[in-house]
């Protein structure tokens, strides 16, 4: 009972697919907090750098709107292209603050779950226009986190605005009586003050949102043991299937090392313990390799098939259990082990020239010069994965 509830709870990290599938959904980590506050902090940079220089084209618009001569209010052709011509170099002074809030509103949100374009996100679907569902989201716990988010945010900035403008309260009273220019720079200052003071504010907003909205986004992704069980099935295979093909490669492997073994010069045994089929190529620069190895059954196999296609069978037990524990399938031998298979080598041939000539065979090595690092590597496997 305990293991099935276990395997139903969400407590295993996702998976690499999931979180691409999750991706592809446009499911990924998002802060509304740390947009606004970098758009926040923008502006205020962008007024620190270039406001003074909009203020005084601000109040040199000003003027011109605000000193008509009667005859031009009046003039009905006049007054739209008066007007339009102020609009455009209005809106030609706030370019660079809208320039700048646009490409921080665009790139503030890559900062956290990075680029990303959902079609699926954006589809349209009917489920979406149902109103019973969409109260659902309005009064779910995550939507009642967000409302309560929101008012708590309300709360911080409306405190902040406050403490700016009660701080401030003679100031902001007495702008009236300043000349218009110096009032508008006044006025801008305080302005940028109370971005700071929410800047800062919002700076905390942002410091607890980033975290909870990582763990949150981390939290829904999660899955239960049997979704990732299904989904290693689903991507590798069933654990059955995986260990018939495994079973099939190491079957076609040993195929090939036994077709190998006939086109060998010698095979070196244990006796019957090991066995291993050396190959050298004497037009060839390269070291003798090891072409077939195996232990018990696999080592008796080898021995039969050599010994039915003619190939030189030699006992030397140190040198096999090197040769076995130590190289691979079509792997060179190493250097240290070079003047042990020479003598091997230089008997095979000799025992092949004494059966060509009738002779007597010479006798098989012993004693042969294994370095005793290379005597005892263990007890492997046969080598065939």
């Amino acid at each position: 009972m305990a293991e099935n509830q276990s395997a139903e709870e969400r407590t295993e990290k996702p998976t690499p697919k999931r979180l691409k599938e999750a991706r592809e959904k446009g499911q990924v980590p998002r802060s509304r907090e740390l947009t606004t506050l970098l758009m926040l902090l923008a502006s205020a940079g962008t007024l620190l750098l270039v406001g003074d220089g909009m203020i005084g084209r601000l109040a040199l618009l000003m003027r011109q709107g605000f000193s008509l001569e009667r005859a031009t209010l009046m003039d009905e052709r006049l007054v739209p292209a008066l007007f339009a011509h102020l609009m455009g170099h209005g809106i030609l002074l706030m370019a660079p603050l809208l320039a700048v809030l646009t490409v921080v509103a665009f790139l503030a949100p890559l900062s956290l779950g990075g680029w990303t374009f959902s079609a699926k996100a954006v589809a349209f679907k009917l489920e979406k226009l149902d109103p019973v569902k969409g109260l659902g989201r309005i009064f779910s716990s995550k939507g009642l986190m967000e409302l309560g988010k929101t008012l708590a945010k309300f709360a911080l900035v409306v405190a902040a605005s406050g403490a700016v403008f009660w701080s401030h309260l003679d100031q902001l009273l007495l702008l009236d009586r300043e000349p218009l220019r110096q009032a508008l720079a006044h006025a801008g200052t305080l302005c940028l003050w109370t971005f700071l003071l929410i800047s800062a504010v919002l700076l905390l907003v942002a410091a607890v949102d980033v975290p909870f909205q990582l763990w949150q986004h981390n939290k829904q992704l999660k899955m239960t043991l049997k979704e990732v069980r299904d989904e290693q099935k689903e991507t590798e295979g069933s654990p059955e299937v995986r260990g018939r093909i495994r079973s099939i490669q190491r079957e076609m492997a040993r195929k090939r090392m036994m077709d190998a073994v006939p086109t060998a010069d010698v095979v070196v045994t244990n006796p019957t313990h090991y066995a291993v089929a050396l190959k050298y190529d004497r037009d060839g620069d390269a070291a003798p390799k090891v072409v077939a190895k195996g232990a018990d059954l696999v080592a008796q196999q080898i021995r039969s098939i050599a010994q039915a296609a003619g190939v030189a069978v030699v006992s030397a037990p140190p040198l096999a259990r090197a040769l076995h524990a130590l190289v691979e399938i079509d792997q060179e031998i190493p250097a240290e082990l070079y003047l042990a298979v020479a003598h091997v080598l230089a008997y095979v041939y000799q025992l092949d020239a004494a059966r060509r000539s009738g002779a007597k065979p010479p006798p098989p090595p012993t004693d042969l010069p294994v370095p005793e690092a290379f005597r005892n590597p263990g007890a492997p496997g046969d080598g065939v994965n």
